[in-house]
C-alpha cells in the first residue's frame, strides 16, 4: 500500500478518536524514512553522503562556481528572489516573458532548494510517482524541468526534448508526470491537450492539479482549473488514484476517444 492511502487511515483513525494527531504524525515520519532513503540514493553524487551538501556542490558544477556558502544562501532566498523577480521582470499579459521567467539561476536555486526535503517533503511524490510505475510496467516516462545535466551527471540514458523547438512525440509514453507544473502554466487546457496526445493509449498521468492563491509564489497564475478538468474529461482522462493525506497528486488514465 502507498504511504499516502496508509496515511489516509491513520487519519481516520485520528478522526474518530483512535490515535491521537501526534502519534499519526510520529507515524507519518517513520513510514516516510523508505522514501527519503530512495529519493536520496537517487540524487546523492558519487562520494556523497549528506542530500543537501551534494545538491549544492551539484549546482555550484553546474554554474561554474565554488562557494558553497554562497550557493547556499541563494537557495535559502530563492522564494523571496523569485517573488521579487516576478514582480519586476515579468508582463503577466506576455506568453513569452512568463516562459522566460524559469530560465533564470534563481528557478534552479529554488527547485534544488526544495529537492533537498529540509522544509517540504514534497518531492518524495516523485517516490509515490516510481512505486506506481513500476506496477503498471512503465517502459517511458516523461518529466519536465532541469534534467539533462542531471542524468549525464549520473550517467543515466535518457532522451530529451526541446519543447521550443519540438513537438512531443505522439503515442510515445507509458506515464507522464506534472508534478507542480500546471499552476505555472499560461494554458494548461493547451497543455492537456499535448500530453493526451503524447500519451500511448491506457497511459498514466500523475499530476498535482491545484490552484490556491500563495502570495510567496506570484508565479502561481491559475486560479481555476474547471476548464482544465471539463478538458480533461472530454478526452477521456479518468481518475484512478487520489493522495488526500499528504501531497494531493492524482493519477489519472487515458481512456476512450475524445468527445
Amino acid at each position: 500500500m502507498l504511504v499516502p492511502d496508509r496515511m489516509a487511515k491513520l487519519w481516520q483513525r485520528v478522526e474518530s478518536g483512535q490515535m491521537s494527531p501526534e502519534d499519526c504524525v510520529r507515524e507519518q515520519e517513520v513510514l516516510l524514512e523508505p522514501y527519503r532513503i530512495e529519493w536520496g540514493k537517487a540524487l546523492l553524487c558519487d562520494g556523497e553522503t549528506e542530500l543537501r551538501n551534494s545538491l549544492l556542490k551539484e549546482v555550484g558544477a553546474y554554474y561554474h562556481a565554488s562557494d558553497l556558502t554562497e550557493i547556499d544562501r541563494s537557495c535559502n532566498l530563492a522564494v523571496d528572489t523569485l517573488k521579487s523577480e516576478w514582480k519586476t521582470t515579468v508582463d503577466p499579459q506576455q506568453r513569452s516573458s512568463i516562459e522566460s521567467f524559469y530560465e533564470t539561476k534563481t528557478h534552479i536555486y529554488d527547485l534544488i532548494n526544495w529537492h533537498t526535503l529540509r522544509d517540504d517533503s514534497g518531492p518524495l511524490a516523485y517516490v509515490v510517482a516510481l512505486q506506481i510505475a513500476r506496477a503498471h510496467s512503465v517502459r517511458s516516462c516523461l518529466d519536465f524541468g532541469f534534467a539533462r545535466w542531471r542524468f549525464d551527471l549520473r550517467r543515466l540514458p535518457a532522451r530529451f526534448v526541446d519543447l521550443k523547438a519540438t513537438p512531443l512525440p505522439e503515442s510515445s509514453f507509458d506515464m507522464i508526470l506534472a508534478m507542480d507544473v500546471f499552476e505555472h502554466l499560461v494554458d494548461p487546457v493547451e497543455v492537456v491537450q499535448q500530453l493526451w496526445r503524447a500519451m500511448k493509449p491506457g497511459g498514466l498521468l500523475f499530476a498535482r492539479i491545484h490552484a490556491a492563491i500563495d502570495p510567496s509564489h506570484p508565479q502561481h497564475i491559475v486560479e481555476d482549473f474547471g476548464p482544465t478538468f471539463a478538458r480533461m474529461e472530454q478526452l477521456g482522462f479518468m481518475e484512478k488514484w487520489c493522495d488526500r493525506a499528504l501531497w494531493g497528486h492524482v493519477l489519472f488514465q487515458k481512456c476512450g476517444s475524445p468527445i
